[in-house]
């Protein structure tokens, strides 16, 4: 798929961040979207400002993906009026951090039901319809640098991320037939509400050394918009990896080919984290 000219295209978390800036490159493309968001109001902000700049907006359902049945009646509507997709793209994520002894069986299956059974939902509901097509298409899932390596800290979000890579490497061999595409979406650090929002379990995030990480971290981040630009790049020269940025493509060449000196770099930190778990456990 060269272009996405007149494909209709199906985006989860299309109201905010890394979602919404690929709704809009695919506009800019001329794609047919379909788009869904857990916030209705944001989506109904998205969808106004899309129509705006001519973008072709064909149908759009604010749902949590995380219900099967929710999504399974918005495939419905959309494939008996409009046909099946063109492309799919698992976009809607939340992120949980903290040690992994802080972490409560909530959290391990919020992140396993958003980031995993939501884009299971998606593709049990549009991909048969795809196939029976029989006109190709191209999947395009984002996982994240915490799919390519274990990271501090990341120990649920890790295993959410890392099940997308093992989901995607599968659907390579298993969708080659039907020349239907894969792309795995692994960004680093890109600067959306998710910072602000991160729920990092067991520790104060208003500490200053928190702040001082979190500023840290959206220094060196990506903009959404970068972000999309990699995606809708990566879709027209069909590459299975897509990177964000160039630190995250460095990190896993280095993690396969200098596993020592990667690891050491990852235990630092580590030692960083737990520095900062350590200064909050102690009286202030």
């Amino acid at each position: 798929m060269t272009t996405l000219n007149d494909k209709k295209c199906f985006i989860t978390g299309a109201a905010s961040g890394i979602g919404r800036a690929v709704a809009f490159a695919s506009a800019q493309e001329g794609a047919r979207l379909f788009l869904t968001d857990i916030n209705a109001a944001a989506l109904e902000d998205t969808v106004a400002s899309l129509k705006e700049i001519g973008g072709n907006v064909d149908m759009y359902r604010a749902l949590d993906i995380c219900c099967h049945e929710d999504v399974q009646a918005f495939a419905r509507d959309i494939q008996t009026d409009f046909g099946s997709m063109d492309v799919l793209m698992n976009i809607a994520g939340i992120a949980i951090w903290g040690p992994v002894e802080k972490l409560k069986l909530q959290h391990w299956r919020a992140l396993v039901e958003v980031n995993l059974m939501g884009p299971v939902h998606v593709l049990e509901s549009f991909l048969p319809g795809m196939v029976e097509a029989g006109k190709g298409g191209h999947i395009v899932t984002v996982s994240s640098a915490a799919g390519l390596f274990g990271l501090p800290w990341h120990a649920a979000y890790n295993a959410s991320k890392f099940a997308l890579r093992g989901l995607s490497e599968a659907m390579r061999y298993d969708l080659r037939r039907h020349n239907i595409q894969i792309s795995l979406v692994c960004p680093g650090a890109v600067n959306t509400g998710l910072v602000q929002t991160l729920d990092i379990v067991g520790i104060d995030q208003d500490t200053p050394e928190v702040k001082t990480l979190k500023a840290r971290f959206q220094r060196h981040a990506a903009t959404p918009e970068q972000a999309a630009t990699a995606i809708i790049k990566g879709i027209r020269k069909n590459r299975y990896l897509i990177y964000t940025s160039a630190d995250i493509r460095l990190g896993y060449w280095f993690k396969r080919k200098w596993a020592w000196p990667f690891e050491q770099v990852i235990r630092l930190i580590g030692y960083q984290l737990d520095k900062v778990a350590r200064q909050q456990e102690k009286p202030r």
